[in-house]
């Protein structure tokens, strides 16, 4: 029995905006769960460059748990994605709120690193159970920063919202004021999410003994 979750990320960064570390922030992302505890339970799949279609055809390809997107956002406007020939395609969040209601039995959780993302967050947190959003411009390093101790918590069998807390303590530990910008929205209805909708379970296994210690995980993971 052997259960994986797919991160798909998609970068764009189209011709007449401003240039983003990109391949920088995803390279973290990939060197976190490749260092991690259990990266074996994670797959990373990354479309550079994406247009609208690139978008659907990757979740129809990759069939992701986690998806992932890093690049410009213009609040209102929608993210920015690319046309047929580079220039810039804003996609507005109740496009892309359609979209992810079409995988909301797959998809787990949305990651919208760019600037003003909140509102598209918003409008996807009414399928997805986790999405996070930024609540304003976020710079390069802040959102890197983010990204990867994000990554690292999940590789390290954390839960999202432990791993959007950590991402938040990394900006303060880098000394980068802006770790109030990242919102993390829950419940399949665009809310923070509060202890009361919370349910726990406890499951009981033998520490370092196999195969106590691979299913305990393989039942956390699903």
């Amino acid at each position: 029995m052997s259960f994986t979750k797919t991160i798909l990320i998609l970068s764009a960064n189209p011709r007449g905006t401003d240039p983003l570390r990109l391949d920088e922030e995803v390279r973290e992302i990939e060197e976190g769960i490749q260092r991690s505890r259990y990266r074996d339970t994670f797959i990373i799949q990354h479309k550079t460059a994406v247009r609208p279609r690139d978008v659907q055809r990757a979740m129809l390809d990759f069939k992701p748990q986690i998806v992932h997107f890093c690049g410009h956002g213009t609040g209102d406007a929608g993210l920015i994605l690319e046309d047929e020939s580079g220039k810039v395609k804003p996609v507005r969040g109740t496009a892309l709120a359609n979209l992810f209601e079409l995988f909301s039995r797959q998809v787990e959780c949305v990651l919208l690193n760019a600037c003003y993302s909140e509102v598209q967050a918003k409008e996807i947190a009414n399928h997805i159970p986790y999405v996070i959003g930024m609540n304003q411009s976020i710079g390069d390093r802040a959102a890197i920063e983010f990204a990867t101790s994000f990554y690292d918590a999940l590789g390290a069998g954390r839960t999202v919202e432990f791993a959007f807390k950590l991402g938040k303590n990394a900006m303060q530990l880098a000394g980068i004021a802006e770790d109030q910008t990242p919102v993390l929205l829950s419940g399949g209805s665009g809310q923070t999410p509060s202890k009361e909708k919370r349910s726990r379970i406890f499951i009981s296994y033998k520490r370092g003994v196999s195969p106590d210690e691979a299913v305990a995980m393989e039942v956390y993971h699903a």
